[in-house]
């Protein structure tokens, strides 16, 4: 893609034409927020994730943004990570900090009780924001951000079970892009480089690496030197922008580290005590870039279940004002989102081009609003005419709840 045509997919200028999000200098760098479209497609996805990981067994916690900062020295981020944590706050005797990973606190989680093996494999999720040190000269739109909403989970298993869970979460993940319309780069086995980064343990590495590699069988992969966790080796899942620059969206890992630092552990079928295996993974990443990739993918025209607006209804004149209204209160009603175009912004033509990226509009005049229709005009170009209101709207929830591509199909 050229340099053009790429700065018209760049999330940075759409997100902020389509409304979808900004940054203010009070706020600060890599700390945008989200206005009401972006926020819509934000929860729409993040209800989706919840759904596909309830459906697969994920059952969900929330977790406090702060912990001390012995909970990081115990998990190893203090002595491998904290160049990229923001530093210490003084409360009261203590030290506090804002966490950089959700993983410290869902080991909290698991060993707040006794755990049997019939309990096992435990499946932990949360979408909970978590806080980056990034240095302002890597920040940009939602790509790289310093409070990112991650899409985490922890999955609490026996050795036996540790490939299987992996082997799951692939599955996970490769349904999900499908549904969401992404296309991933390929697949990377991150392994750890050389320097002091890393924990040193190979028993532990060599350990992991083997299940993830054993969890890969089938997929097509390529390993990669130094972009390990400092706790483990991981699965990642690039995808590629329009300009074809990799980033990571999805991973897997597998944690032998922080069972061990926790004292982590459940009652096995022997009545002995045993260690847990650790499964990290996310279905989608962080929130904001797996957004900034999705604005950048679709050039905004996002798919219906995702749209921020499915539905605008354009009434011709004033007259049909209070029957535009009366469609969107039925089609909210229905669980779809919808608006009224204001009759008084220009002209109708002007009003349809302003809505270009809306998959569906609705123009109402005379004729329709007497008689009950709506003459449809859909994103592609396609009109299909005038059609009843409840037709009009069934078509546009069917097509959603499926989470189809087609706009319209025949009858």
């Amino acid at each position: 893609m050229r340099t053009e045509e790429y700065a018209m997919h760049d999330h940075r200028r759409l997100g902020r034409e389509l409304g979808l999000f900004d940054t203010d200098p009070l706020m600060g760098a890599g700390l945008p927020y989200w206005l009401p479209d972006g926020a819509v497609v934000r929860h729409v996805l993040e209800e989706y994730v919840r759904d596909a990981e309830r459906a697969a067994g994920y059952r969900h916690v929330y977790s406090p943004v702060l912990g001390k900062r012995e909970l990081y020295e115990i998990s190893g981020h203090w002595a491998h990570y904290s160049e990229d944590m923001f530093p210490p706050m003084r409360l009261g005797g203590e030290e506090v900090v804002l966490r950089p990973s959700l993983c410290p606190h869902h080991a909290l989680i698991y060993r707040s009780r006794s755990r049997s093996y019939r309990e096992l494999p435990l499946r932990m999720a949360e979408l909970g924001c978590m806080y980056r040190s990034e240095p302002s000269g890597v920040l940009g739109g939602l790509t790289r951000v310093r409070a990112i909403q991650l899409n985490d989970a922890h999955v609490f298993c026996t050795l036996e079970q540790a490939v299987g869970e992996a082997r799951a979460a692939l599955a996970l993940i490769r349904r999900a892009y499908v549904d969401l319309g992404i296309r991933a780069a390929r697949f990377r086995l991150s392994l750890p480089g050389e320097g002091g980064k890393y924990v040193a343990d190979p028993e532990l590495w060599s350990r992991a690496t083997a299940l993830l590699r054993e969890a890969l069988d089938g997929i097509a992969y390529e390993e990669a030197a130094g972009e390990a966790a400092f706790y483990g080796p991981k699965i990642d899942v690039q995808i590629a922008d329009p300009a074809g620059r990799e980033s990571t969206l999805s991973t897997v890992q597998i944690d032998f580290h922080q069972p061990e630092r926790f004292g982590l552990g459940y009652i096995g079928a022997d009545g002995a005590r045993h260690r847990p295996v650790m499964v990290h993974r996310s279905v989608v990443g962080s929130v904001e870039r797996a957004v900034a990739h999705l604005v950048e993918q679709h050039g905004g025209a996002f798919p219906v279940w995702l749209a921020p607006v499915q539905l605008l209804v354009l009434p011709v004149g004033e007259a049909q004002e209070e029957d535009a209204h009366d469609v969107v209160r039925r089609a909210l009603a229905l669980g779809l989102r919808a608006e009224v175009a204001d009759p008084g912004q220009g002209t109708l033509g002007a009003r349809v081009r302003a809505a270009r990226l809306v998959p569906y509009v609705a123009v109402l005049g005379e004729r329709e609003a007497g008689a009950g229709l709506a003459a449809v005009r859909l994103r592609d170009g396609r009109r299909p005419g005038a059609v009843p209101v409840e037709e009009l709207l069934g078509r546009i929830g069917g097509v959603a709840r499926a989470r189809g591509a087609e706009l319209w199909e025949a009858s």
